[in-house]
């Protein structure tokens, strides 16, 4: 939903918050269950059997740990729920109490695909995934407040409520 504040304006955003990969959970499980393994397999078995379950599980925990940074890495941008206060040259996306600051730099260049809208950087690297608009018309409302354009009738459809 689009309201029209003083400098910009407020949209709330319909999509869904991000969750967790549960890949990343089954990984992580397997890696827990593998450490218990460990812990038997030293008390059960040879030394060098030992040794060898010790590193697999050390093995296995590097790889968990690359894999949540890359997970986590990708999912640094994207935006599909919350509140957004949209400014000339300025985004606040405020997500379950978490205030993250934005600010556009002159090279920066937004983007429409459809209902969602991207901001790149000059090399048209993506910076920001923005999804959850409620209309296109949310999404040519938002890039045209970014842009420092001023707002028209095509941007916002006014709704009246009769009490």
């Amino acid at each position: 939903m689009l309201k029209l504040t003083d400098d910009g304006a407020k949209i709330t955003l319909q999509g869904q918050p991000s969750t967790a990969d549960n890949g990343m959970f089954w990984f992580g499980s397997a890696l827990l269950i593998g450490a218990v393994a460990v812990a038997m397999a030293m008390s059960l078995l040879s030394e060098r059997l030992a040794i060898g379950a010790l590193a697999l599980l050390i093995i296995g925990s590097f790889v968990f740990n690359k894999k949540r940074q890359q997970h986590k890495k990708a999912m640094s941008g994207v935006i599909s729920s919350g509140t957004l206060w949209v400014r000339a040259g300025e985004l606040v996306h405020d997500n379950l109490g978490k205030r993250e600051h934005i600010h556009l730099t002159d090279n920066d260049k937004i983007v429409i695909n459809g209902d969602t809208l991207q901001i790149v950087d000059d090399s048209d690297v993506r910076k920001y995934h923005i999804t959850g608009f409620e209309s296109i018309q949310e999404v040519k409302a938002t890039k045209s407040i970014l842009e420092g354009q001023a707002l028209t009738k095509r941007h916002v459809n006014i709704k009246m409520k009769s009490n």
